[in-house]
């Protein structure tokens, strides 16, 4: 329990902020999911669409650069030239 008013506000914050990362994370999961999906099935069109998408990500730096790295390789190797 918070025993000062600034203390009972950081942790209000807090739970605010972590709702809208969880939403974040979650919409970016399924959109890399997607991604695969259409990887997978080698639908061009629909990979480079669905990668810019993605690339718009909420995880830590290093994380994002691996997956859009990783992502932008594979749309590329199906002939996206526009990824």
């Amino acid at each position: 329990m918070a025993n000062t008013k600034s203390a009972a506000k950081n942790i209000r914050k807090s739970e605010r902020r972590r709702t809208i990362n969880k939403t974040r994370v979650s919409t970016l999961r399924t959109q890399i999911k997607k991604l695969r999906a259409h990887l997978k099935t080698k639908d061009v069109e629909a990979a480079v669409k669905e990668l810019v998408k993605t690339i718009k990500g909420v995880l830590h730096k290093n994380t994002a650069a691996r997956y859009k790295s990783r992502l932008t390789r594979s749309v590329r190797a199906l002939g996206g030239s526009r990824a």
